[in-house]
């Protein structure tokens, strides 16, 4: 249309900016290096933002880029969700149409929430994975467009981002690993004020290294006069370069516009405020081309050209002529696609916006909805909606406002944009009250809203209440990480049921609360629980009373496990089954499953869990086959059947990553690093809990896989790291945790790295608060290794010192705490085995038969480490005893299970006692044992003679000015010899390398299974 009127204000010289410039060329080298780029480019209004990357799209044109902008769109609280996204993909869209297709194959419908050029939005249902399962795909699809050939992304006025395009442009920061790829986003630095939304994306961006930020600084005097020169195709005078530079202070657009309104003719002269300078050109254009430019202003960053015409009232030529002023004068430019226009800075926008009066700036958004009512074409079909929403609100019409701002938040539910649709929800509520009551009895919950407390009403007739906007507003502000939001959200529509005898709809919202309050951690949810229960008990069966019944058995089976578990979990299956909601049925039926396990029949809990495997693989919810999953791997794990196990959460990994649901696959990959330990495939279980903490979304499995990797590192002997992991755990299942499948792990890993490093009083408190928690049914699997722990740091700390005065004490609180915990299955039978030996061992009464028993009990058992562990011991008997062939063949095992598996710690043990007894475990070492050496195992340490004495008087528990008086030396002397110790056996305490003497018997008595006590361990 005009898109080649020229402007005489814009320098076509670039001035500065020479290194940042050179900082964005060189991401677009890295990135032609498959090393995708982010950056952010930041700076006041004005400042020469845009100019910076025009310049920089420029070079890209010129290396051969795919170029694609999105501006985010200021349209008011509402928003546009995924508005710069949406014109980016539209661009590449048009580009590259085969490789966009390809690149999104088969999840077209999901991608086309923010393309919906893909097609149409499925209306399928919502959960909280939804948004990052949309992010997810989002990341693949532009890491696969971008393989072969380099994309720059640009994304304009990152301060007026919606939520959802915040949200998305941080997880393509945090998460994109390939391809030729180059984000840029730009905000205006001025206006990101303390409280701005955008502030906290800014800091947690900047705390990522693959992130690089520019801020952009006014120019200086020098700079100001190069860019007049470029205006005016002259050296300027110095007086004038002087008067620009002072009341521009160096901010480019500001030049631009002294300059202009200079040449305009302006017989005021310049003006000291801000808004009349930005205004003082819009004022010396014609009257016709004022008001259009005021119409423009309320339109939105961009107004369309039908749109346009449609609203101005004026004829077509004169509708050109106008905008033909506007465009000479630079206030407006035509959009780069042709279909419209906007102001060529918004702070001219803003400025024209914010000069109208009240009611013309209501006029103005009346004539925009009109027009868009009578004529539906006038805008893309994803924005009119949304922009309609605005222009009714704006018109201060409330009865037009309400149901347009309604239907805006059900498209941005649609596109998952859970915060603007919580926004929306939030103006609809402000409008309630205003719209006229005719208007609130038309609408229906059914058009409006996803989720229905049941009142016995139909949703498809009744009337709307403000109740079920309070109620959609929950489940948004849930979906959308708000959960702040929502629980007040909940308060408030709790508040309006005191006076309302619904207890259906109070049971929803209590049962709502519930998940918030346990989900930020502020309780465990139980008191909601009990309040939901109390309200439905007694009435007819429903889908919220088989909701809250289900929710009270999950709860139960989770932080209280016991029989009344179970009935509530069947009598929910039977509520559920009653009304015809499947849904909720085979949610309560994967819980009656794991709670038929925990009771001991744990083949009649797996049948039901499978069964509901199938059945919702068939329907297609694919969230409740992923908890399904869930529940199963964990199952199998604790009947003792790990391989079944694995088998079946590689099936679960790829169902629910298909669908992106990623807590679910962080779950499922959670258990398999579990059993894949049991299994002795060890590096396999932490590439499984490390892609636990990478797609993991929610707190829970992330603290699993933490602890996981806590397990391995201190089965392989890596103290520092199992400390690291542990103390993850801890901060990622935060202070609140109360479920026993949580906290009772986290004692066990604790106990393991108190004995590590010789704190055997820490030992014995952790255990004894174990003991007093207790072990509720179904937690046999994690009562055992606790209690094998805390059992093998006695046995191994018999001796020390510092170990006898309580001990007694100690070993009973075991052996009670053993007699309470099941063993439905071999493999806890064979535990209890273990724990009864390591018990006796740490009395000195332990036999060749106890290890004969416990080594039997575990042979059939999968469980390689574990076996290995007790082929230790049985081999250390056996020696005892004098049976030297059985006990090398046993070490030769466990020796080769140890490399196998990667225990240094096991291996090292092993060795150790192989060469006391002089036995082989190789035939290499077979061959050399005859003519060994024989080694002082202290020196095989790399300790000196000195640090050999002072290494036994540590191992004695004695103080530095204990060993300087027995050694005659000063304490520092004896300060720098413990230092020096502890550096060379790779300890981090004086309680560890005392713990570490004591089990290698450095300085025990000879030992009655060899003849050479002093026969050397390798080393640590």
């Amino acid at each position: 249309m005009l898109g080649g009127v020229e402007t005489r204000s814009v320098s076509p010289v670039f001035v500065g900016r020479a290194d940042e410039l050179a900082v964005l060329t060189d991401a677009l080298t890295r990135a032609a290096g498959r090393e995708p780029q982010a950056m952010l480019i930041g700076g006041e209004a004005g400042v020469g933002k845009t100019r910076l990357t025009e310049e920089f799209l420029c070079e890209a044109d010129r290396r051969g880029a795919v170029v694609a902008v999105g501006g985010c769109v200021e349209i008011g609280a509402e928003g546009l969700p995924f508005a710069p996204f949406s014109t980016a993909l539209r661009t590449l869209h048009r580009l590259l149409p085969q490789e966009l297709a390809a690149a999104a194959a088969g999840q077209e419908d999901e991608l086309a929430r923010i393309l919906p050029e893909l097609g149409d939005t499925p209306r399928g249902p919502h959960d909280e994975e939804s948004t990052a399962r949309l992010f997810e795909l989002t990341a693949r699809m532009l890491e696969r467009l971008a393989a072969d050939r380099t994309v720059v992304l640009v994304l304009e006025d990152l301060h007026w981002a919606d939520t959802s395009t915040r949200h998305l442009l941080s997880y393509l920061f945090r998460t994109l690993g390939s391809g030729r790829l180059v984000i840029v986003a730009t905000y205006r630095a001025d206006d990101v004020h303390r409280r701005h939304p955008l502030r906290p994306l800014l800091a947690e961006l900047d705390r990522l290294r693959t992130v690089r930020r520019i801020e952009l600084s006014r120019f200086n005097r020098a700079e100001v006069r190069r860019q007049l020169a470029g205006i005016l195709a002259a050296q300027p005078d110095e007086d004038f370069v002087d008067s620009v530079f002072d009341r521009s202070d160096g901010n480019a657009f500001f030049v631009e516009e002294l300059v202009a309104s200079k040449e305009s003719g302006c017989r005021t002269g310049l003006t000291e405020s801000l808004r009349d300078l930005l205004l003082v050109r819009v004022e010396v254009l014609p009257d016709e081309t004022q008001r259009l430019v005021r119409i423009v202003a309320e339109g939105g960053s961009t107004v369309e050209y039908p749109l346009l015409r449609a609203v101005a009232g004026l004829t077509e030529d004169e509708l050109i002529e106008a905008l033909r002023a506007a465009v000479g004068a630079n206030i407006l430019l035509a959009t780069p696609d042709g279909d419209g226009y906007r102001f060529r800075h918004s702070l001219v926008r803003e400025a024209v916006s914010d000069d109208l009066l009240p009611g013309e700036r209501a006029r103005v958004n009346r004539r925009y909805a009109e027009a868009m009512e009578a004529d539906g074409s006038l805008v893309r079909a994803e924005e009119r909606v949304i922009r309609l929403a605005s222009y009714w609100y704006h018109a201060n019409d409330p009865a037009e406002a309400l149901p347009a701002v309604l239907a805006a938040s059900v498209a941005a539910r649609r596109r998952h944009a859970y915060s603007e649709q919580l926004r929306l929800l939030e103006r609809a509520m402000d409008l309630w009250d205003s719209a006229p009551e005719d208007v609130r009895e038309a609408l229906r919950p059914a058009d409006y809203t996803d989720v229905y407390p049941p009142c016995g009403c139909d949703p498809a007739t009744t009337a709307l209440q403000r109740l079920d906007l309070l109620a959609e507003a929950t489940v948004a502000a849930r979906y959308g990480g708000e959960r702040d939001r929502a629980l007040k959200i909940t308060k408030t529509a709790l508040r309006l049921l005191e006076d309302d005898r619904d207890p259906l709809r109070a049971a929803w919202f209590w049962t709502e609360r519930s998940r918030l309050v346990a989900g930020l951690g502020r309780g465990d949810g139980w008191e909601e629980i009990a309040k939901a229960q109390d309200l439905v008990r007694g009435l007819p069966p429903s889908q919220v009373h088989a909701e809250v019944l289900v929710r009270a058995a999950s709860w139960g089976m989770l932080h209280q496990p016991g029989p009344d578990n179970l009935a509530a979990a069947e009598r929910a299956v039977e509520y559920a089954r009653m009304v015809g909601a499947e849904e909720t049925e085979l949610n309560a039926r994967i819980t009656v499953g794991a709670l038929r396990a925990d009771s001991g029949d744990g083949e009649g809990g797996l049948a039901e869990m499978h069964a509901v495997v199938e059945r919702t693989t068939q329907l297609g919810l694919t969230m409740l086959a992923g908890r399904a999953h869930i529940n199963l791997t964990s199952q199998l794990e604790s009947l003792g059947r790990s391989r079944e196990a694995v088998e079946l959460a590689e099936q679960g990994a790829e169902l629910v990553r298909k669908s992106r649901l990623l807590d679910s696959e962080a779950w499922v990959c959670g258990n398999m690093a579990e059993s894949l330990y049991s299994l002795g495939r060890w590096d396999e279980a932490a590439e499984a809990a490390r892609r636990t903490l990478l797609v993991g979304q929610s707190a829970a499995p992330r603290g699993c896989a933490s602890a996981r990797l806590a397990y391995l590192a201190l089965a392989r002997g890596e103290l520092a790291e199992a400390t690291h992991q542990l103390a993850a755990a801890h901060t990622h299942y935060g202070t609140h945790e109360t479920q026993p499948q949580h906290r009772i792990p986290l004692r066990r890993l604790t106990i393991g790295v108190a004995a590590a490093e010789g704190r055997i009083a820490d030992v014995r408190a952790e255990t004894s608060a174990a003991a007093a928690y207790g072990f509720p049914l179904g937690q046999h699997r994690y009562a055992w290794p606790l209690l094998l722990a805390a059992a093998t740091a006695e046995a191994d700390a018999r001796g020390l010192p510092a170990a006898e005065a309580g001990r007694d004490t100690a070993l009973a609180v075991l052996r009670t705490a053993a007699r309470s915990v099941a063993t439905p299955v071999p493999v806890w039978t064979a535990h209890a085995e273990y724990v009864r030996a390591e018990l006796l061992r740490a009395e000195a009464r332990d036999t060749l038969a106890d290890w004969t028993a416990v080594e039997k009990a575990v042979r059939p058992l999968e469980r390689p480490y574990l076996l290995a562990r007790v082929c230790h011991r049985l081999a250390e008997a056996l020696l005892a005893a004098g049976d030297r062939e059985p006990a090398a063949v046993l070490l030769r095992e466990a020796y080769a299970t140890a490399e196998r598996i990667g225990s240094r710690l096991l291996r090292e043990d092993l060795a150790l006692l192989a060469r006391r007894a002089r036995l082989p475990l190789t035939e290499a070492d077979g061959a050399a044992v005859p003519d060994a050496p024989r080694t002082d195992p202290v020196e095989a340490l790399g300790l000196t003679s000195r640090e050999r004495d002072v290494l036994r008087l540590v191992a004695a528990g004695s103080t530095n000015r204990k060993i300087a008086e027995e050694l005659f030396i000063s304490p520092k002397t004896a300060s720098v010899h413990v230092s020096n110790i502890l550096a060379k056996l790779g300890v981090t305490g004086r309680g560890e390398a005392a713990a570490l003497a004591h089990r290698l018997r450095l300085f025990a008595a000879p030992s009655p299974v060899s003849p050479r006590p002093e026969a050397a361990r390798p080393g640590v």
